[in-house]
């Protein structure tokens, strides 16, 4: 028996309005697709550029240049963070200009060794970082190589062109409060009694002073004592006045001017540089000219005030900047009471009187601490030259500053 064909159904061609209409619907599908594409592109470039220009573009800004060499944000921000590691973050504040001026250092050194033909290598560097356990990364790199070079510049640079011998002086050197206490170590001293064994009693720095050995003219303590060293007789003792040396010690007089039981106490204070001079200002102060005193006599930041220290609270003395000797005293002393004059070695104040005796004179070998010493004063004036003859710009402000060390906290 024969098979049934199957019939086949023909697609029927599509009719020209039909092929119109598709394509129709294509060219719009194409159309939103590309104004879908251009959209999100907008959107995309868009927030590209807000995040370039809030997180990229500040931190490729140049902030610092020194001659043809410039420095950019986010290499500062390096700098501080390496400079500053292991400080607290209040403490970043107070470094970030400091690390400015290191920036600008470590480039004039780097410039004016190269000009002299004194280069660090890449072995040189990796030796040092290794030996030191510093971290590896541009910044410390940096710091590194211009530790090198320094050292460079001072032993085969400047200490290569200084002779083996200069005329020196032996001397010993004592810095005291006052001309009376001067007087008496200069008197007790012609009597017979050792200079040194006055150390500890009288000296206002006993860990910089006594028996300084041989020492030229540009490594005295300072132009007073070089002048007089080198114009005075051996075993000669000298008393030479000096208003500008800081030392450790000084007098305060206190008083309290109010008291309250939340507040704490008001106090005032004038600081002295020596008992000779806290008794002077003793003997005139009044509780009227005590601010006029102050204003004239004190060493303490508070003189522009009349001495007026404000409120302190005794549960907190521990964190204010006065000290034990002071604090001792004012949290005891009875309202508008003028204290007696307290001592404190923990204060700084100028001015006093240097005691020089010269036990020798004459040409001297250079000892190797001499040799570093002077080296470095050569290193010190070279890079004012330098510094004096290059053009530096600082393009940075305090919002710019904030901004290093917000990054800086951020990538702690």
């Amino acid at each position: 028996m024969a098979k049934k064909q199957k019939k086949i159904k023909l697609k029927q061609a599509p009719s020209k309005r039909q092929l119109s209409k598709w394509q129709r619907q294509t060219r719009i599908r194409r159309v939103i697709i590309i104004a879908a594409a251009v959209f999100l592109a907008g959107i995309l470039g868009y927030v590209g550029y807000g995040a370039y220009n809030d997180k990229i573009k500040p931190f490729r800004e140049v902030v610092i240049e020194v001659n043809d060499t410039s420095f950019n944000m986010g290499y500062y921000v390096k700098m501080i963070d390496a400079y500053t590691k292991g400080l607290q973050p209040s403490q970043l504040y107070y470094m970030a200009n400091l690390v400015t001026n290191q920036i600008v250092q470590d480039e004039l050194v780097r410039q004016g060794a190269g000009s002299l033909g004194i280069s660090v290598g890449a072995q040189e560097i990796e030796e040092q970082m290794k030996e030191n356990e510093v971290p590896n990364s541009k910044a410390f790199r940096d710091i590194v190589a211009v530790a090198i070079l320094r050292e460079k510049l001072l032993d085969n640079y400047f200490g290569s062109q200084l002779p083996d011998s200069m005329e020196q002086a032996h001397i010993q050197v004592m810095l005291v409060e006052s001309n009376k206490v001067a007087d008496e170590v200069v008197t007790r001293s012609e009597s017979g009694e050792d200079f040194a064994a006055f150390i500890d009693e009288f000296s206002c720095n006993p860990q910089a002073e006594g028996d300084l050995d041989w020492l030229p003219q540009e490594l005295m303590p300072n132009t007073l004592i070089g002048d007089a060293v080198f114009s005075s007789e051996s075993n000669e003792l000298s008393k030479i006045y000096d208003n500008s040396t800081p030392k450790s010690i000084g007098y305060w007089l206190i008083e309290v001017t109010n008291k309250d039981e939340e507040k704490g106490i008001k106090a005032r204070a004038i600081l002295l540089g020596s008992k000779q001079e806290t008794d002077k200002v003793e003997d005139e102060l009044t509780d009227e000219n005590f601010a006029e005193l102050a204003k004239e006599h004190s060493q303490h930041t508070s003189k522009d005030n009349g001495g007026d220290l404000g409120w302190l609270k005794e549960e907190e003395k521990e964190s204010n900047d006065f000290g034990d000797a002071f604090n001792e005293v004012v949290f005891n002393l009875d309202l508008n009471v003028i204290s007696e004059p307290v001592k404190d070695k923990s204060v700084q104040t100028t001015g006093g009187y240097w005691i020089v005796r010269v036990l020798g004179k004459g040409e001297h070998e250079l000892s190797n601490e001499v040799r570093k010493g002077l080296a470095q004063n050569d290193f010190t004036e070279w890079l004012q030259m330098q510094r004096e003859t290059s053009t530096i710009n600082n393009y940075l402000n305090e919002e710019k500053e904030n901004l290093a060390i917000a990054r800086v906290l951020q990538r702690r």
